[in-house]
């Protein structure tokens, strides 16, 4: 026909159709935006393998993603293969013919719909169930490992006599199996039923039958399996009793069988197994008999006895039989879990010693002169003194210290040990001049050298005594490497060893500069490393800049507690790293625990919660980093070290005992050294961990009890302090303190803490556990037990006291004046001779002055208080007697208080009074000669003693 114009020839274009350069660029632009996201999870991927590498924990990486992969693959496969073949499986069994109904054609219109797309619905449908199983079960890969690699613990639960290992290791993994199971066949019931009902296998509204009996029996199998899945889930919830946390109310928390559990739940168990075996076995018998009508009566019985006997017998038992005798029926279970409880913790080798709280003798100087003997009374403060560290050896802005400082050993000059301050000057970048890029990540990377001060000791302005100072730090701790390239406060990545010159430190002469020479970190020679962490760090300048060249390397992860979470991703990690000087290096020493939630009958606690107290509450980085918050097992097994300059991590076997660390050493072999690998200089700065002190101590205020009976009474339950210092509310932190303990013959480094009856403020307990490894009873917690029947004092009422004195309140006062600030240090709490000696520095900011400065030495005894400018004039003025003063310090009891030098000068005394008496009465020269002779005898004995001392000899007063 011809044209009738009005329209352009050619090809015709479709309305609403992209042209094609429109195409191009939005296939380009999707190309270009896959690539970019594979890209990205690859950096990901690439600078994590990187990091591992160059920390020489390769295999935990290596082994940690293989096992996540199989995991995946595995269960993923699993779950798309159950799916996907029940989908195909009833579509197979789709009758030939449907019924003429209305929901029968309008089913038509959909499976019309989808019979060209069928095999792709079914892989995205079966890609889909597996893609989120397996990535389900890769979340798993911590129990699988402890299941294929658990070690038996030797002990056995006392109810079903199995191992702990089957609790701890085993139990888990089949949980999982069974929820996962549950999953799979829900979901292939589902698919089924759906695939069923669309191709009229199922119908709802047509006449006839319901059901084809293809779709029954297909059904009934995949009900079979979920009721034979619910038997399993019965049978493993009897063992599940053992570690079954309730709320029971006589002791609240409550893991384990009760009672009820063992003489109600327990058969009820057993019994519902039996019924749902049956169950299981008539829906597997519609195979045959086509009739759905015996398996839903059967699942009907089966889910009326779930009800009467799991839920309404128990409740009877527990209503007319447990709570009429409850303490008589409840005993023998309390009974073990308090030995369940009292082992899984540590606990159970407690030594309970019961302690008058007054003092057994009344001669004032011997008191005076065991003071010294007893406790080296640290007055520096390690959680008040940091300003005043940071004040007096900051030196330069961009340096800083932490927030609380830490306690440490360290010898004298005469060998001796004393309890000091410590703390790094670590890099702070808030302080640098000028903050940018290349400040912030290439010049200024490190802070520099310890600073310590004795911890018994203030000069006469009440400043600390400081035994290692000034940039670069100088004092006694010798030569070692000052750079601190790895601290808590060091939280950014730094780019090191290239082209640009890092700050060192800064003298009279100006700054000082250098270039990284260690091997940490991951080198950035590599075009692929520098787009890699271009792209992890979000920061295009570390491709291009001109700052990073030939042996540049990249650092970060950088904080104690990060490397050694990283590298070892099975252990919990304590809140408080420290450092410490070994071997001409600073190392900082981490303290790591294994941990469990499956120990049977062991009541379970929440570490969050127990290891909270006033300092956590002010400084989060002393959180414990936990992978499981809720745990019922706890071992310190491993101590770790960080290098300061290099960044290595070491991982040290402490427990050689814990059957879960050498579940992990197992599965990630070659990780952890052996114990004798650490060495004598390391060991003297080992100690026992705050976080693991602070669980036990929770426990204890009611697992200090072994008797059932006391302990459902709830008569002998204590509770933890809140710190007196403090207006916090939070409970008192513990102490490092050298002291010695009424069973002891000399002073250990220890750690203490405080118990108070539940609801009141008098004290009920004190509690110290040997922390020094070199010592032979290291681990070993001991507790003096006050009497009921008298009062003594606690931290709260001590400090009330204080603070209620007339004459210290009006010191106080005054001190407060002009803008100033009164602080309270530690509140140290010593046994001495029977009675508890408290003793606390106080501190005072000036108006014009940033950092707290010793003013002031609260000492109580015996009802006795004291508020003095030094230690030594505060316990002088309670004993009422001037005690010797040998120089301060060290752990050592002085040579004033040896026993050979005090009885030799008591001998002689006894001879000068009797030669005096010998001259009154005749005179008597023969008694007044032997007399003399005593006394130049014991004269020459206390010389002869005072010559043998060490010197010079110092004290902890």
């Amino acid at each position: 026909m011809p044209d009738r114009g009005g329209g352009p020839t050619g090809p015709r274009i479709r309305a609403g159709r992209p042209s094609r350069r429109v195409r191009t660029l939005l296939v380009t632009l999707g190309v270009l935006a896959a690539l970019g996201m594979a890209f990205t999870m690859f950096a990901g991927f690439w600078t994590d393998w990187l990091w591992y590498r160059s920390v020489h924990y390769s295999s935990v990486f290596t082994t940690t993603l293989w096992t996540k992969i199989g995991l995946f693959f595995v269960f993923g496969l699993l779950m798309a293969l159950a799916v996907g073949f029940n989908i195909w499986l009833a579509h197979r069994m789709r009758p030939p013919l449907s019924a003429m109904s209305m929901e029968q054609q309008s089913l038509d219109r959909y499976r019309m719909g989808i019979a060209p797309y069928k095999t792709w619905l079914l892989l995205a449908v079966t890609a889909l169930t597996g893609l989120v199983a397996g990535a389900s079960a890769a979340g798993q890969w911590r129990v699988w490992l402890m299941w294929v690699n658990g070690v038996p613990f030797h002990q056995k639960d006392p109810q079903f006599h199995r191992d702990v290992s089957f609790y701890a290791f085993d139990l888990p993994w089949y949980r999982f199996l069974l929820a996962f199971g549950f999953a799979t066949a829900i979901l292939s019931l589902i698919a089924a039923a759906l695939t069923h009902y669309l191709y009229g296998g199922l119908r709802v509204t047509s006449p006839g039958s319901r059901a084809s009996a293809a779709a029954t029996g297909h059904l009934s199998v995949l009900l079979g399996v979920f009721v034979s899945l619910k038997a399993v889930a019965y049978w493993l919830d009897r063992y599940g009793l053992a570690v079954k946390s309730s709320d029971f109310r006589a002791t609240g928390n409550w893991t384990g069988l009760r009672y009820v559990d063992a003489n109600a739940y327990l058969p009820a168990k057993n019994i519902l197994f039996f019924i749902a075996v049956i169950c299981a076995l008539l829906f597997f018998a519609t195979l045959w008999r086509r009739t759905w009508q015996l398996p839903v009566i059967g699942f009907g019985l089966m889910v009326l006895s779930a009800v009467l006997i799991g839920g309404l017998y128990p409740a009877i038992v527990q209503k007319f039989q447990v709570q009429p005798n409850e303490q008589a029926k409840e005993a023998p279970y309390v009974q073990k879990n308090l030995k369940a409880t009292r082992e899984a913790y540590g606990i159970d080798h407690t030594q309970v010693s019961e302690y008058s709280g007054r003092a057994a003798t009344q001669d004032k100087t011997k008191l005076r002169d065991q003071v010294g003997q007893t406790a080296s009374i640290r007055i520096m403060d390690p959680n008040v003194v940091s300003p005043t560290f940071q004040q007096l050896q900051q030196i330069r802005n961009y340096y800083g210290f932490p927030t609380n400082l830490d306690v440490d050993r360290y010898p004298t000059k005469d060998g001796k040990e004393q309890d000091t301050v410590l703390g790094l000057r670590e890099l702070n970048l808030n302080g640098i001049p000028k903050n940018n890029w290349i400040n912030d990540h290439f010049r200024y990377t490190h802070g520099y050298g310890v600073v310590a001060a004795k911890g018994t000791e203030s000069d006469d302005k009440g400043r600390p005594v400081f035994t290692e100072k000034n940039l670069p730090s100088k004092g006694d701790l010798g030569e070692y490497q000052q750079q601190v390239y790895y601290g808590e406060k060091t939280t950014t990545y730094s780019i090191v060893g290239g082209p640009q010159k890092e700050i060192d430190y800064s003298d009279d002469e100006g700054e000082k500069t250098t270039s990284y020479q260690g091997k940490s970190g991951v080198n950035l020679d590599n075009p692929l490393n520098r787009a890699a962490y271009a792209v992890a760090f979000n920061e295009p300048q570390i491709l291009y800049s001109g700052a990073i060249g030939d042996g540049s390397r990249i650092l970060y992860n950088r904080t104690p507690k990060d490397r050694v979470e990283s590298v070892a991703p099975w252990l919990t990690i304590d809140g408080d790293a420290y450092p410490a000087v070994v071997d001409g290096r600073i190392q900082w020493i981490v303290d790591a625990y294994t941990t469990s939630n499956g120990y049977p009958y062991a009541s379970r606690t929440t570490l969050g919660d127990t290891t909270a107290d006033s300092l956590t509450a002010t400084n989060n980085s002393r959180a414990v980093v936990a992978q499981q918050n809720q745990v019922n097992y706890i071992r310190n097994s491993v101590k770790a070290t960080v290098d300061a300059y290099t960044g290595d991590v070491k991982l040290y076997q402490w427990d050689s005992a814990d059957p879960v660390l050498k579940t992990w050493m197992k599965a990630f072999p070659n990780t952890v050294k052996p114990r004798s690998d650490i060495s004598p200089e390391l060991m003297a700065h080992l100690r026992y961990p705050q976080d693991l002190f602070k669980v036990q101590r929770e426990l204890l205020t009611r697992y200090h009890v072994t008797n059932a009976q006391t302990f459902l009474s709830g008569s002998e339950v204590w509770q933890v302090p809140d710190d007196p210092s403090n207006d916090s509310r939070d409970s008192v932190p513990p102490y490092y303190l050298s002291m010695k303990m009424p069973d002891q013959k000399q002073q250990v480094f220890s750690l203490t803490t405080t118990f108070t009856p539940n609801g009141r403020d008098n004290l009920s307990a004190f509690m110290a556990v040997d922390s020094d490894p070199r010592a032979s009873d290291y681990g070993k917690i001991r507790i003096l037990k006050l009497p009921t029947s008298t009062t003594v004092d606690g931290p709260k009422q001590v400090q009330s006291q204080f603070n209620s004195e007339p004459s210290i309140a009006e010191t106080i006062s005054l001190l407060s004046r002009g803008h100033s600030q009164v602080e309270y240090g530690n509140l140290l709490t010593v046994p001495l001779d029977g009675g508890l000696l408290y003793a606390e520095p106080v501190y005072v900011r000036g108006g014009t002055l940033k950092y707290p400065l010793l003013r002031k030495v609260l000492v109580t005894y015996e009802g006795r208080t004291a508020f003095e400018d030094t230690l030594d004039q505060a316990l002088d003025k309670v004993f009422g007697v001037k005690g010797s003063k040998p120089p301060s310090g060290t752990t050592e009891p002085p040579a004033s208080t040896n026993p050979t030098v005090r009885q030799a000068l008591q001998d002689a005394q006894k001879a000068y009074d009797a030669g005096q008496e010998a001259l009154k009465s005749g005179p008597d020269w023969d008694a007044y000669a032997k007399a003399q002779k005593d006394l130049q005898d014991a004269l020459r004995k206390a010389e002869d003693a005072q010559s043998a001392a060490d010197k010079p000899r110092t004290s902890g007063d």
